[in-house]
C-alpha cells in the first residue's frame, strides 16, 4: 500500500505553473524576443530558447493539471457517496471538460504560435473556455456539498474567482478575434494594439484565474490519502 498525495498535486501544479509563465517570460523578454510591457502567454514561448521551456513546462503543467482534476473528482464522487448532495453525472462532466481543457493545453505548448496558428488558436480556446466552465462547474459543486465538506468562505472565493476569469475570457476572445494579423512586437500606433492589449489582459487574468482557483483545493486535499493496491493473479 501507497499513501501520498495530501495536496502534492495542487502544491507542484500551482508552482510549477507558475514557474512556466514566469520563466518564460523573463527569457523571451531578456532575449529580446518580445515586448516586456503585456506580451501574450503564447508570445513568451515562441522563440527558442524559450519555446523549449514554455512546451516543456506547460506540456508537465497539463499532466499535473489532469492528475488534480481526477484526484477531485474522485473527492467528490466519495464525499457524495457518503451525503448525496448533486447528480454523479455533474461532478462527470466537470472531469470531462477540465481533461479537455489539459489536452488545449497541451496542443498550446507543441504547436507553436507563428508555426502553426490556427492549432495554436485552437488548443487556448480549448484550454481557456473548458477551463472556465470547469471552475464554475466546481464552485457549483461546492456550494451543494456545503457546509458539511466546504466552508461558506471557500465556496464565495472559488465563485468569485470563476466569475472573474468567466468576465475576462469573453472579452480576450473578442479582442484576439479583432486581431488581422499575428505577431510578437506591436507598436502602440498601430490600429490593433488596443485590442492586442485588452486580449493580453484577460489573457494572463484567466491563466493565473486557474492557478489561484487550485490553490482553493488544498484544504480538500490534506484530507485525503490515496491508497494504491496491487493483486497478482495466476499460477506462478
Amino acid at each position: 500500500m501507497l499513501c501520498f498525495l495530501r495536496m502534492a498535486f495542487v502544491f507542484l501544479l500551482v508552482t510549477w505553473s507558475s514557474a512556466a509563465f514566469i520563466i518564460s517570460y523573463v527569457v523571451a523578454v531578456l532575449s529580446g524576443h518580445v515586448n516586456p510591457f503585456l506580451p501574450y502567454i503564447s508570445d513568451t514561448g515562441t522563440t527558442p530558447p524559450e519555446s523549449g521551456i514554455f512546451g516543456f513546462m506547460i506540456n508537465f503543467s497539463a499532466f499535473l493539471g489532469a492528475a488534480t482534476m481526477y484526484t477531485r473528482y474522485k473527492i467528490v464522487e466519495k464525499q457524495n457517496q457518503t451525503s448525496y448532495f448533486s447528480t454523479p453525472v455533474f461532478n462527470l462532466v466537470s472531469l470531462v471538460l477540465g481533461l479537455v481543457g489539459c489536452i488545449g493545453m497541451g496542443i498550446v505548448a507543441n504547436f507553436q504560435e507563428l508555426a502553426v496558428p490556427v492549432v495554436h488558436d485552437g488548443g487556448a480556446l480549448l484550454a481557456f473556455v473548458c477551463g472556465v466552465v470547469y471552475t464554475l462547474l466546481q464552485s457549483v459543486i461546492s456550494y451543494k456539498s456545503c457546509p458539511q465538506w466546504n466552508s461558506l468562505s471557500t465556496c464565495h472565493v472559488r465563485m468569485a474567482i470563476s466569475a472573474v476569469s468567466c468576465a475576462a475570457v469573453i472579452p480576450m476572445i473578442a479582442c484576439a478575434s479583432l486581431i488581422s494579423i499575428t505577431k510578437l512586437e506591436w507598436n502602440p500606433k498601430e490600429k490593433d494594439y488596443v485590442y492586442h492589449v485588452v486580449s493580453a489582459i484577460c489573457e494572463w487574468t484567466v491563466a493565473f484565474g486557474f492557478i489561484f482557483y487550485f490553490l482553493t483545493f488544498i484544504h480538500d486535499f490534506q484530507s485525503v490519502t490515496l491508497r494504491i493496491s496491487t493483486e497478482i493473479s495466476g499460477d506462478v
